[in-house]
């Protein structure tokens, strides 16, 4: 075996194992630990945010920095061998702004929750600007959760052989990837300005997410 093949199946399987983490610690965030988080006593949450939390979001974002790095490598090599194409570069656009997000809004924005809640642990005062971040950082956390399904269902679909959904040559793009592109920088541009709106709910997000997922199958199978 070459050893271009080998580091080829290396990093799929890398991509695999790191974005399983990702996507896993992303719907524990918003499925498990909101919930809990919303129902729970003051001192429950300080003791959440200072203790849990922490450790999470470290295997969080790490997770996600190894996806994006082994997704670039697949992404060459997947061009290399001229099966790049525009769904799937969509679905790379969906995992690069979900990236984003982890490390421009959602981090930045939890650590000053944490910070808050630590100096509260500490017997001092909470950071008044907590809110607000919670809030930036819950939309961008619900924004992932949302792309996540279309996200995946077209990395899978592109890389499988699913040819009618697979979408034009990657250098010849059809009203199917400039439709797309609009759609997903509108969804990233109330991630980092809009409302939680209808993904608000884990059930919103959850409903939308397939709803979404629905209307990506549809732009790709008849444009």
């Amino acid at each position: 075996m070459e050893f271009m093949e080998v580091i080829n199946y290396l990093a799929r399987w890398g991509h695999y194992v790191f974005g399983v983490a990702w996507i896993g610690l992303l719907y524990y965030f918003n499925f498990v630990q909101g919930g809990f988080a919303a129902s729970a006593s003051d001192s429950t949450k300080v003791e959440l945010f200072t203790k849990l939390v922490p450790t999470a979001l470290w295997y969080f974002r790490w997770a996600a920095m190894l996806t994006f790095l082994t997704g670039l490598l697949l992404l060459y090599f997947v061009h290399h061998v001229g099966l790049l194409t525009s769904g799937l570069l969509i679905g790379g656009l969906m995992a690069t702004i979900m990236f984003l997000n982890v490390w421009l809004v959602i981090w930045p924005n939890q650590k000053i929750v944490i910070a808050s809640n630590e100096s509260v642990a500490g017997g001092g005062e909470a950071d008044p600007g907590q809110a607000d971040a919670a809030a930036k950082a819950l939309l961008a956390s619900r924004t992932n959760t949302f792309l996540s399904l279309p996200m995946l269902f077209l990395m899978g679909s592109s890389a499988h052989g699913v040819a009618w959904m697979k979408g034009d040559a990657w250098n010849q793009p059809g009203y199917d990837f400039w439709i797309l592109l609009i759609l997903v920088l509108l969804i990233e541009g109330n991630a980092l300005f809009g409302k939680t709106g209808p993904i608000t709910t884990v059930k919103g997000v959850i409903g939308s997410s397939v709803v979404l997922t629905i209307v990506v199958m549809a732009v790709l199978a008849w444009l």
